[in-house]
Order: C-alpha cells, then structure tokens, then sequence
C-alpha cells in the first residue's frame, strides 16, 4: 500500500499533475507581479514614498518575510518553467512523426514560444536579483542609503534611476517585459483552464482579460525606465 507522500508524488509526476503544478505556479507569478507592479510605481511618487514603503516591506517580521516570499517565488518560477519544458517533452514524445501539416498554424505565437520567452524571462529573473537585490552585479549599490525620517535605510529609488540610466540594462528589461507578457497573453487564459474555471461561454472574456491583463503589467513597468532615461524621473538631489 502507498503512502500519502508517494500518492502525491505520483500525482504531481503525472501529465494532470504537471498541468495542476504549472497552473498554480502560474496563478502565484500572476498575482505577485500585480503587487510588484503596484510597489514599483510608487517611484513616480518620489524617492520618500517608495523608499518607506521598500523599508517596510524589508524589515516585516525582521528582515526574514521578504526573504520568504523572494525564495518562494524564484522556486515557483523554476518550477513553473522546468514543468513546462517536461510537458512539452511529453507532448513531442507522444506524437513522435511530424504532423503532415504543421499543427502550430493556427496556434498564436504567444503558445509556440512559451518555453522561450519562459527561460529568457527566467535569466532575466536572475539578473534582477543580482542587480537590485544581492548587487552582484553592481556593488555600489551597497552605499546608496536614504534619509528617511532620521533613519539611514536602502536607497531603492537611487539604485532604480542609476540602473535604467543604462541603455543596455533598459533595453534588456523592456525586452524581458514584452516577452513576459506575450507569455501572459497566453498563459492568464491556460491556468483558468486547467483549473477547472474556463468554459465556452468564457473563453472569449478570459482571452480579453489576459490580454489587458498583459497590457497594464507592460505598460507599467515598461514606464519607468523609459521614464529614467527620458529625464522624467531624476536622482535625488544632493
């Protein structure tokens, strides 16, 4: 007889599994890149406004909570991207002749590119928290610190107008962006269906939704960089 733990197992390691797993990773990064959408907007706020708000949220049950939630998320990403790749492998292997004609014709590029836009969004996933978080990338960072209420605390503003002052990081953020939300175009309808939660009758406002859906998570983050480069958000004056 089996026990719980190898129940579970079998059941994620099945092709219904996968699809649960890649749906609720999916619906995680769909709500966390809200939120963090919401966070980095505050920018346009002033350097007081998003600066408080970094700081709160890094020292929420003593520095540890954010920590939790980086971690969580990254392996929810990893997750998300290998299951992905595992099931396009199954599908590949359970079809092994090429279909006489194409049966990507009427898919969107959105669907023949997930397993690209998803690693490439994974890299840049990476890099980010290289750059703004453990600043591998550009050490400097660590002596950008902020006045805030006669407290010395991180200087998140500064670090994000001195990192989208360069072209090349900018440009692979933008890049980074579009690619996540072709991914999104596609995949806000895919998690409802494999939850269980898409229908005939809904399939058409789904579609609608993840694409608007996909439009503001562009928009916005797409803003700020072109924002810092184009002068509308400054650094701080000293």
């Amino acid at each position: 007889m089996k026990s719980l733990a190898q129940v579970v197992f079998s059941s994620f390691g099945s092709s219904v599994g996968k699809k649960l797993l890649v749906a609720l990773t999916g619906l995680a990064l769909l709500l966390f890149l809200a939120g963090h959408l919401a966070g980095n907007l505050l920018i346009y706020r002033g350097p007081e406004e998003l600066n408080s708000y970094a700081h709160e949220l890094h020292t929420a049950l003593h520095g540890s909570l954010v920590w939790i939630a980086r971690l969580g998320l990254l392996a929810a990403f990893v997750v998300h991207v290998a299951l992905t790749i595992s099931l396009a492998r199954d599908n590949r292997a359970a079809r092994p002749h090429a279909y006489a004609k194409p049966a990507t014709v009427q898919a969107s590029i959105a669907s023949r590119t997930m397993i690209l836009s998803g690693l490439v969004i994974l890299s840049f996933v990476v890099y980010h928290i290289l750059h703004f978080t453990v600043h591998v990338a550009d050490p400097s960072y660590d002596a950008l610190v902020f006045d805030l209420h006669g407290h010395k605390v991180p200087d998140v503003y500064s670090k994000v107008v001195k990192g989208f002052s360069s072209v090349p990081i900018s440009a692979f953020y933008i890049l980074s962006m579009a690619l996540l939300c072709t991914h999104l175009s596609h995949g806000f309808a895919s998690v409802f269906q494999t939850l269980g939660l898409r229908s005939a009758r809904t399939s058409g406002l789904l579609k609608l939704l993840g694409g608007l859906y996909a439009l503001v998570i562009f928009v916005g983050n797409v803003s700020i960089p072109l924002s810092v480069l184009g002068g509308f958000i400054k650094p701080i004056a000293h």
